[in-house]
């Protein structure tokens, strides 16, 4: 009895409390917060203003709006496509969020005495507790969809109307545009440069951590000392491996100069590469030695048992079944080779963390923003693609 009446209260809660929690955390918060910072330059710190002083009442009631009809689909368990309408309701709220800030920051630079070309707004903690929210029930929105090409649809359009917003010249004042503009060319180089390291990392941990993975499978034995080696490679610190490859790498190339003229050394590109590469093993060798071991014995056999050949079995039968799990082992090893190229700069190799250091080192905000945002959004961009490719590779994502 206990049990039953323990099952009917849990069943009576809202089916989804998340956006309510959000939007109660979010009027709290936001009341505390500032919603953008204006500074008279980059490097000094600048006055706040909440959100009715930066957006005004039209941008405040828009806003509440939006959050109040979010809180009402999740306190309506009957509601039919409540998961559609609930991502619909926080996308407009991430869209109507940016298009805000944009506005505030053009009002602030019009209105503001004593405000120069010099003059810089920042996008304050406010924005960043409401589009965290915004975020956040929009991804737990859109993946209790079961439809993969509504899902699909719905992450296209709010990145294009938040590219729009962009290419509209709606944000062309806020400081993180500004810092964008300064360093476009530069920008356009380190987002190749960091491509250029996590693909060169990728290229060389695939392929020897597949066979570190299959040698495992074949060899338990052997296989456990393996996976305990590269334990402990995921252990030592990463700006502790740049540093420890420097000197070996470095006396290399002075015995060998002619690897110089390769592009080999003891900083830059050479060494990155190769503890990107270090780094990647364990998952991908992981992930191989999961994906495999996890193909049914039963379908082996039967293959075996129609004649096939053993380049058939592992072209219709194996690698087929093995497919979900290695494209989710390579969305993690790029996700997390993406976060790691970023402190590869460190030891000059260069990519977006390039920004964020010399922010840092400049104590600009927003160059540090620029930096780490355009790494967050290659990372989705690519979650997103794998992510998309495993689902159409499983009987469930397909429908």
């Amino acid at each position: 009895m206990a049990e039953r009446t323990l099952t009917i209260r849990r069943s009576s809660l809202p089916a989804n409390v998340l956006p309510v929690a959000l939007v109660a955390g979010l009027c709290a918060l936001t009341l505390l917060a500032s919603f953008v910072t204006v500074a008279p330059n980059r490097l000094v710190s600048g006055t706040p203003l909440d959100l009715w002083r930066a957006a005004g009442p039209a941008g405040c009631l828009v806003l509440a709006s939006l959050a109040a009809i979010m809180a009402g689909i999740a306190l309506t368990p009957s509601m039919p496509s409540r998961s559609l309408l609930q991502a619909v309701t926080s996308a407009g709220i991430v869209v109507a969020l940016v298009a805000t800030a944009g506005f505030a920051a053009a009002t602030a630079m019009t209105s503001t005495t004593g405000t120069s070309a010099l003059t810089r707004v920042s996008l304050g903690a406010g924005f960043w507790i409401w589009f965290s929210i915004g975020m956040l029930v929009f991804a737990d929105a859109t993946g209790r969809i079961k439809s993969l090409g509504i899902r699909a649809g719905l992450v296209i359009a709010l990145f294009g109307a938040l590219a729009a917003l962009a290419m509209s010249g709606a944000l062309i004042n806020l400081s993180l545009a500004h810092e964008f503009i300064v360093h476009r060319d530069t920008y356009l180089d380190e987002v190749q440069r960091h491509l250029m390291l996590t693909t060169g990392g990728l290229l060389v941990a695939l392929p020897l951590g597949s066979v570190l993975g299959a040698y495992a499978l074949r060899r338990p034995r052997q296989g456990s000392t393996i996976f305990a080696v590269l334990n402990i490679i995921q252990t030592i610190p990463s700006i502790a491996l740049f540093a420890i490859l420097i000197s070996p790498l470095t006396m290399l190339v002075g015995a060998l100069p002619a690897l110089r003229t390769l592009g080999f050394g003891g900083i830059g590109a050479f060494p990155a590469i190769i503890a990107l590469s270090l780094y990647a093993l364990l998952p991908v060798a992981r992930g191989v030695h999961a994906a495999f071991q996890a193909v049914p014995a039963s379908a082996i056999s039967a293959g075996r048992g129609m004649g096939m050949t053993g380049w058939q079995i592992n072209s219709n039968i194996v690698i087929p079944l093995a497919m979900p799990t290695l494209l989710q082992m390579l969305r993690v090893v790029i996700v997390q080779l993406i976060g790691l190229t970023v402190l590869t700069a460190l030891i000059g190799a260069g990519g977006l963390g390039t920004f964020i250091f010399n922010g840092l080192g400049q104590t600009a905000a927003d160059l540090v923003l620029l930096g780490a945002l355009s790494t967050i959004a290659i990372a989705l961009v690519v979650h997103l693609v794998l992510q998309t490719l495993t689902n159409l590779l499983t009987p469930q994502g397909r429908r």
